[in-house]
């Protein structure tokens, strides 16, 4: 059996930087048996509709945790309406979808297995056939005290998504005191991220994930866009209330090279491209010089380590 970890989520106070952005907490080892327990469901495909794709399918450990699509694909091959968002470092989100219609990952977990154009499945169709599984049977008995249910499937597959944390980015080693850890070229970088006020929205552990935002706060980037759509418009979609329209849950930047293609319509295939959308609509302003490949090579420093080593996309 694998053993894998979850993550206490404490900060240590004596590594805490000045700095708006603060590093990734160390990983200590709990509960193995839930988080490998989990690990398996989230890469079985029994939990979707003839047996088609996992969790996994959409959130690959190789796509930084996504899957690398502009939308992605489903059963039957249905194409969804929305980018997926990585599932690294996704339990330190205030809020869980691009929308934050769920307030953590226990209720997350919910959304993709019933969703017909994702699993199109439901927990009570898998779990009878997983009774059947003597390995999950045993296991679970093993991990939980009532054995194998549906509330300890969906409990065990946050198990293994609290896990997936990525510290130790060379900008933490930096954050951590260590100022040989990114170049001169990527501090700059770093300074310019804050000076044209990226930090504004992105700032704290996961550089994001702790507040809505709407996009595009100067011009108009969907009728420039064209085609709007109901997922362009955000939460208020779940609200219902005007200030909600075009309000999103604002991305962690953490891993981000690895995660193309960007933005929820997943309009933009490259990381320079992104930068630049969002100093244009969010912050109403023309990069000067190089400034956006600066701030692009400051991102690069945020791709973190997964069980010790560092991640790369395919």
């Amino acid at each position: 059996m694998v053993v894998l970890v979850v993550v206490c989520i404490e900060i240590r106070t004596d590594i805490l930087s000045a700095e708006p952005i603060q590093p990734i907490p160390e990983i200590k080892v709990s509960n193995p048996q839930k988080v490998e327990l989990g690990r398996l469901l989230f890469n079985d495909v029994r939990l979707s509709k003839g047996a088609q794709l996992s969790c996994a399918s959409c959130h690959s450990m190789s796509f930084g945790g996504a899957d690398g699509q502009v939308v992605s694909s489903g059963v039957n091959g249905q194409k969804g309406n929305i980018n997926s968002p990585t599932v690294f470092n996704s339990s330190l989100n205030f809020r869980q979808f691009w929308n934050g219609r769920a307030a953590d990952l226990l209720e997350q977990v919910d959304g993709p297995i019933a969703n017909p154009k994702e699993m199109n499945f439901s927990w009570e169709q898998a779990i009878e056939i997983l009774k059947k599984d003597a390995f999950y049977v045993q296991n679970f008995k093993l991990a939980y005290s009532d054995g194998l249910t549906i509330q300890n499937m969906r409990k065990a597959i946050v198990s293994f998504e609290e896990s997936l944390l990525t510290p130790n980015s060379r900008f933490d080693q930096f954050l951590r005191g260590d100022k040989t850890a990114i170049t001169e070229s990527e501090l700059s970088g770093y300074q310019l991220f804050k000076q044209y006020g990226c930090i504004s929205c992105h700032q704290g552990v996961s550089v994001g994930g702790n507040s809505y935002q709407k996009f595009s706060t100067v011009g108009n980037y969907f009728e420039d866009r064209g085609n709007i759509t109901d997922v362009d418009y955000g939460r208020f979609v779940i609200t219902n209330k005007e200030q909600d329209r075009f309000v999103f849950k604002v991305p962690s930047l953490r891993n981000v090279e690895l995660t193309a293609p960007y933005f929820h319509d997943g309009s933009q295939k490259t990381l320079i491209d992104a930068v630049n959308i969002k100093i244009k609509y969010q912050l109403g302003r023309l990069p000067k010089g190089n400034d956006a490949e600066l701030i692009v090579a400051f991102l690069k420093t945020l791709t973190g380590q997964y069980q010790g080593k560092l991640l790369k996309g395919r």
